[in-house]
């Protein structure tokens, strides 16, 4: 048949030489082992290059995962986003390996990231091997920035007045203070995250009676009898005024500014004792609606004369409504007013060795009847405060944000928490005007500058200290002092109708919710 040789016998033989020949058989195991000795060659070469790009997808994913840890507090959609842009930018599509989209799930504050790669081999394609997939994950915990709020609230008098949709500015106050309350509520996950104080003011801010006794009050003012009243002041209580006597002060008359209280018929009473009325502030700076605790009595400096006898005349503290003597302080209602200059701006720790920096005690009209709190996360609580607010007096954002600073402040008189590197203290100031009257002067009705000018340096002194301002005017124009108050110019709101600060409150609540969800 054609194509077919037969070796005939010899062809055993020959086979058998074949086998027993030891020339060439060096090149027939060389060519054996080469396979073998290419392909190591080659998987170690192609894994080399796979330990490379899984090292590099690993950087390149701990930056995505750095910048979701930090991410305030974005949704997951946007996560996503975030952490395919790092990546992208810390692994060039010119690196070896394509690699897939980042995968991001969220589970409470913990969020896995993970991510894929195929890179192409180059020995062992010859082995039929022609990519090696390749995968890394992370995982990154968002810490929670713990969250120190004073909600510093104004509650004068003007805040009754209503927009033209009829709502007034303290009742769009409450429904905006208990939504933000809700939203802060909601973004702690553990009791004690998110703190608030609630500090109301007008003239002045009130803390209650239960703290009397602290040796943090200063009590000099409060027990001190009215301007020009006293032998050897000018404008003092002659010496011929006694019972039946008219009264020797005067509302509209100089030096005084207060009249008499309790007055019969006109005149001074039987028993002699003479009542300062409130201080309307015509003649002393920043005592308008200023009450003087005590009264003068009038003793004969003859006992024996019985007509058109001299007086002498002491001061004496008393028991307001009853008008009676009482314990040393006992009509107090727990209302402060600055405390002396320089320290009516900064949060000083007060110190019995120093009578400028404690805290003085007053009883004025314009006082909110509402106290104040130092920080608490019993929500409740403060939503009943809330609902207790009233409009009363004129304004002083000076001592609502000196209070409110107190409130964050690991001292007397509030003690908050010792501070830590996690806390984040947040002043929200919402006012509906301008600063009219404080301790030092104003009329209670008009724009004030000395006032703004004490406010300005509260206000300095305080960002100084790292604490996050947070400034709305409602209804009143614009106010450099409140807008350069602020943080930056973001944390200012300039508000046309009383409707605006629930979304005003809104937006400073998402702010802080997203601040307390990233560090």
């Amino acid at each position: 048949m054609r194509g077919y040789r037969n070796f005939g016998p010899g062809a055993a033989s020959w086979t058998k030489r074949f086998l027993h020949e030891k020339q060439g058989s060096t090149a027939i195991i060389f060519a054996l082992s080469s396979f073998v000795l290419l392909s190591s060659v080659g998987v170690g070469v192609d894994l080399a290059r796979a330990m490379m790009v899984k090292s590099r997808l690993s950087s390149a994913l701990d930056a995505a995962a750095l910048a979701v840890g930090t991410s305030n507090g974005l949704d997951t959609p946007h996560l996503q986003t975030l952490a395919q842009q790092y990546f992208d930018a810390n692994y060039p599509k010119t690196q070896i390996g394509v690699a897939n989209p980042v995968t991001v799930a969220v589970n409470g504050q913990h969020i896995a990231l993970g991510v894929g790669a195929s890179m192409p081999t180059s020995l062992l394609e010859i082995m039929g091997i022609h990519n090696i997939d390749l995968s890394v994950t992370n995982e990154v915990t968002r810490a929670m920035t713990k969250l120190r709020v004073a909600l510093v609230l104004d509650n004068t008098g003007s805040m009754s007045q209503t927009d033209a949709t009829g709502t007034s500015k303290i009742s769009a106050l409450k429904t905006a203070t208990h939504q933000l309350l809700t939203q802060l509520q909601g973004t702690a996950a553990n009791p004690g995250d998110v703190q608030v104080s609630i500090v109301p003011f007008s003239l002045d801010v009130n803390m209650g009676t239960a703290v009397a006794n602290q040796t943090w009050i200063d009590w000099t003012d409060f027990d001190a009898a009215p301007p020009n009243s006293k032998p050897l002041e000018s404008g003092a209580i002659p010496s011929n005024v006694g019972p039946g006597s008219s009264c020797p002060f005067a509302t509209n008359s100089s030096p005084y500014g207060y009249g008499c209280l309790y007055l019969s018929s006109g005149n001074i009473a039987a028993d002699g004792k003479i009542y300062p009325g409130v201080d309307n502030g015509k003649y002393n700076a920043g005592r308008k609606g200023h009450h003087y605790n005590g009264y003068f009595d009038s003793v004969k400096t003859d006992p024996s004369c019985t007509s058109n006898c001299n007086y002498s005349h002491s001061w004496h503290t008393y028991n307001q409504a009853a008008k009676a003597d009482l314990p040393l302080h006992g009509a107090w209602t727990g209302c402060f007013m600055d405390r002396a200059q320089n320290y009516d701006t900064t949060n000083a720790t007060p110190s019995t060795g120093i009578p400028a920096s404690l805290f003085p005690a007053e009883i004025s009209d314009s006082c909110p009847p509402v106290a104040l709190n130092g920080l608490i996360y019993d929500w409740s609580a403060l939503n009943t405060k809330v609902d207790l607010m009233t409009p009363n007096g004129s304004t002083n954002q000076t001592i609502g944000l000196a209070w409110g600073w107190q409130a964050l402040t690991s001292t007397n008189p509030l003690n908050a928490p010792a501070q830590d590197p996690t806390v984040q203290n947040v002043i929200i100031l919402l006012s509906d005007g301008m600063n009219t009257q404080d301790r030092f002067g104003g009329d209670g009705s008009s724009t004030s500058s000395a006032v703004d000018s004490r406010m300005a340096l509260a206000c300095a002194n305080a960002k100084a200290a790292n604490v996050r301002i947070y400034t709305v005017l409602v209804m009143a124009g614009n106010s450099s002092v409140l807008q350069s108050c602020a943080t930056d110019t973001s944390k200012y709101f300039s508000l046309t109708t009383a409707g605006q600060i629930v979304t005003a409150f809104n937006s400073i609540g998402t702010e802080l919710a997203n601040l307390h969800l990233s560090r």
